[in-house]
């Protein structure tokens, strides 16, 4: 797949170090400063985690199109994704966002201790300009141990928890407070690379 270029909407580096690590040529199509992407990240009522995900991607999917005709950039796929955390049927944890402070991302933590939860990344590739974005969802069940208050505050205290959904980042430090995970480790991380893979074919065979 080294032959091939897209546009990535996304200012995640790990997403752009795991498109690296399949060989995808990218450049950033990041959101202009006017752009209020925060707003589009906050729930809808009684949202379920998927649907969230989903809305979300396909959302900043049409804005990053906006954008590239704006800038009147030459034409190429993008790519947009998000992830999401979820206690699945729980009131509490149905979603589980970035964390906006030590206090937040200390509940966050508690609330996933010992349990298994649901990590929801949705990849949307825009292969056409008048089509809509192709996307699919994966899921995968991640197993927390059991957190001492002590761990929480050491972890929390890294400052890996911002920025990222759940509170805590898998491929660092949050590594070591996962025994285990059923489905795929790139797509906790935030892009799951088999999955993508699949999305980018489509989107080069849509050219032939």
């Amino acid at each position: 797949m080294s032959d091939y270029f897209i546009y990535l909407a996304s200012q995640s580096p790990r997403r752009q170090e795991l498109l690296k690590q399949i060989g995808i040529t990218f450049e950033m199509l990041l959101p202009d400063t006017h752009e209020d992407s925060e707003s589009i990240e906050i729930p809808l009522p009684h949202e379920k985690a998927r649907a969230y995900v989903e809305r979300v991607t396909l959302t900043k999917s049409a804005m990053a199109l906006s954008r590239l005709k704006t800038r009147n950039l030459p034409w190429a796929p993008i790519l947009c994704a998000d992830t999401t955390v979820s206690l699945p049927d729980s009131n509490e944890g149905e979603i589980l966002g970035k964390p906006v402070d030590a206090a937040d991302a200390k509940r966050i933590l508690s609330m996933l201790s010992g349990r298994v939860h649901e990590v929801l990344t949705t990849v949307a590739i825009t292969v056409s300009p008048n089509k809509t974005p192709i996307h699919l969802t994966q899921i995968s069940k991640v197993q927390f141990s059991h957190l001492t208050p002590e761990q929480i505050e050491t972890y929390v205290a890294s400052g890996e928890p911002f920025g990222k959904a759940g509170a805590y980042g898998i491929q660092g430090l949050g590594g070591a407070l996962i025994p285990s995970i059923h489905g795929s480790y790139s797509g906790i991380m935030g892009l799951p690379l088999y999955e993508t893979a699949q999305l980018l074919d489509r989107a080069r065979d849509s050219f032939i």
